[in-house]
């Protein structure tokens, strides 16, 4: 099986630090943010190449010098600019041959059992699965109130959503790029979710795969990794076991 990673993203919300670096060079720890999910996804040995897909020729060059001679199991692909589901149609011909992949958005952080999710995609005959989340760490404290008066503070509790969270991390059947080829002689900007998987889950072949309570973050910006550090450190030692 093949991973693909999604670094193209120009970073709007982590601007300034994006004017400078991509979001995928983001610093975690004492390693780019990119390298945690890179040596995650090595750590399964049923993924036999990662393909990463930026603006090589722009800020994303800076990940490409990383990698470059360092890791034999990745590929660089240039952003197609078409779309996240146009990107995945741009390097179809690297994945011929596969019946699945994953897909992994680069900001998120968090150490999904990629192996229980692709058993749980075979299991359900889907053609996507998502990770997903009932559960969400409030980034500010709570109160319990009763009658205008405060009976118990809670901090930064986990919270029960009313719906399911999706977080950028897939499972994808290469059945699906033809699904992007059909949509892309009408529309040249392709959105995977919106565009692509809104019809598929309208036939019930999209699985969401429910991570429980497991920590999850969205690097949107160093300031994030620098409010979050607790559940951050959590997440980096949960890859590495």
């Amino acid at each position: 099986m093949k991973a693909v990673i999604l670094a193209g993203g120009i970073g709007t919300r982590a601007k300034p630090f994006t004017d400078f670096f991509p979001k995928a060079m983001i610093p975690v720890g004492n390693k780019p943010l990119i390298d945690h999910i890179v040596r995650y996804l090595s750590s399964f040995r049923f993924i036999e190449e990662i393909i990463i897909v930026s603006d090589f020729e722009g800020l994303g060059g800076q990940i490409k010098h990383y990698f470059e001679n360092s890791n034999k199991k990745i590929k660089f692909v240039q952003d197609s600019g078409s779309g996240t589901a146009g990107d995945l149609l741009h390097l179809s011909a690297l994945l011929k041959g596969n019946s699945e992949f994953v897909l992994w958005f680069v900001d998120n952080l968090c150490a999904i059992d990629i192996k229980k999710m692709h058993d749980f995609f075979k299991k359900k005959n889907s053609i996507a699965s998502i990770a997903t989340r009932k559960y969400k760490k409030e980034e500010t404290g709570f109160a319990i109130v009763d009658n205008g008066i405060i009976k118990e503070f809670l901090e930064k509790p986990n919270v029960k959503l009313s719906n399911s969270e999706c977080l950028g991390v897939y499972i994808l059947s290469t059945k699906i790029l033809e699904q992007i080829r059909k949509k892309s002689k009408s529309k040249k900007d392709l959105n995977l979710s919106y565009h692509i998987l809104q019809d598929l889950a309208k036939k019930k072949l999209v699985s969401a795969f429910d991570i429980g309570k497991n920590p999850w973050i969205d690097v949107e910006s160093p300031v994030i990794i620098e409010r979050n550090k607790k559940i951050v450190n959590n997440i980096i030692k949960q890859m590495k076991s």
